[in-house]
């Protein structure tokens, strides 16, 4: 019933920047936590980076001061923009979301589908 599509993927440069969009659709009834998480080739899927329902954030170390999140409660929507990006950022990308369908029910956990990241050096 609900489903997270993402945008925003890409080929750049080092150095270069691109925003990842994540838009949730279905019947919501609120969005507790979003967050983006990114898996590389062999590597345990790692948590980037997450947006609280009142706006607080959490980055890891690797990108912080180069990624920023930031939600559009709006229209259900969460972004990711990456500055200064490295070679060491490449990975698939994945938006993951705590929804609550209506004001009775518990929370229920989605994932993306993924958005491909190449850096080139």
């Amino acid at each position: 019933q609900v489903q997270l599509v993402e945008s925003g993927g890409g080929l750049v440069q080092t150095g270069g920047s691109l925003r990842l969009s994540c838009a949730a659709s279905g019947s919501i009834f609120s969005i507790n936590a979003m967050c983006w998480y990114r898996q590389s080739p062999g590597k345990q899927r790692e948590l980037v980076a997450v947006i609280g329902s009142g706006g607080s954030t959490n980055y890891a170390d690797s990108v912080k001061d180069r990624f920023t999140i930031s939600r559009d409660n709006a229209n259900n929507t969460v972004y990711l923009q990456m500055n200064t990006l490295k070679p060491e950022d490449t990975a698939v990308y994945y938006c993951y979301a705590v929804v609550r369908l209506s004001r009775a029910s518990n929370q229920y956990q989605y994932w993306g589908q993924g958005t491909q990241v190449t850096v080139s050096s």
